[in-house]
């Protein structure tokens, strides 16, 4: 009589979507941070104590650690760049990029993630991550994202309004990735963020809080529409200005400062 081997029964679709979610919420492991580069140990040994310094003599952040250290109140966020398999083609927005190689032994499968950070302050910066699984995917890209820390320029730039506050960009800016163009816009305070959604997130833990935006292209790559984002930003320091201007349009680099 032969014997009766227990077959596995196959695991249903609505229960792989609940062990992802799960993986997505799994916490990045703590360690004490060990610098390695010069710069690391000047921060450690606090000779440097404002990221502002790094900024102003051009040094290269090649350490996440520095980052957590001089901005302790840094924010995380993690946008949706992919898309779940749907019906037609359609399905919801996740945080992971989902992408298969053909051969010889199946299917491999990679997984892209984009993540942002970034004190609402002043500074941001963009990361990509990418791996085999969806955990070591998130924790590279947060990584990438600390070393891409930038210093945004804000201002009033906008004729509409009579406040001289930071609360916008000082003048119109342009940037490109592929085939996609956004131009940013100074808005009135009160405005909001007028601009996808994706890019709001970016622009929200800038510092930035009312802008206008045009965009044109294949949007529908997120990737490329956010670097769009990051490029245009990153042509608001670039832009010499005079200095009667400064405060004119209350030009601020960096985080505000604070007074009594």
């Amino acid at each position: 009589m032969a014997e009766q081997v227990n077959v596995p029964e196959p695991v249903e679709l609505p229960e792989l979507e609940a062990i992802k979610e799960v993986i997505e919420t799994v916490p990045a492991p703590h360690t004490e941070w060990k610098p390695k580069t010069a710069l690391g140990k000047m921060v450690k040994d606090g000779q440097i104590t404002d990221i502002d310094q790094i900024f102003d003599k051009g040094y290269n952040i090649l350490e996440p650690g520095i980052v957590n250290v001089l901005l302790p109140n840094l924010e995380e966020d993690l946008l949706l760049i992919g898309q779940a398999k749907g019906k037609f083609g359609g399905g919801q927005r996740r945080i992971f990029k989902q992408t298969q190689k053909k051969t010889r032994e199946g299917n491999k499968i990679h997984f892209k993630v984009c993540a942002v950070v970034g004190n609402r302050n002043g500074y941001v910066g963009i990361g990509m991550g990418k791996s085999k699984e969806t955990v070591p995917a998130r924790d590279k890209a947060k990584r990438t994202a600390r070393l891409n820390v930038i210093r945004i320029r804000r201002g009033c730039g906008s004729w509409e309004s009579g406040a001289v506050e930071p609360n916008t960009i000082p003048f119109a800016v342009e940037g490109r990735c592929g085939s996609v163009r956004i131009k940013l816009m100074p808005a009135p305070k009160g405005k909001g963020l007028c601009v996808e959604k994706e890019c709001a997130k970016v622009l929200a833990l800038a510092g930035i809080k009312d802008i206008w935006s045009k965009t044109s292209g294949q949007t529908g790559t997120k990737v490329n529409l956010v670097f769009a984002l990051v490029d245009a930003l990153k042509k608001l320091s670039e832009v010499k200005i005079r200095p009667e201007h400064i405060a004119k349009l209350a030009i601020v680099e960096g985080k505000l400062k604070e007074t009594a």
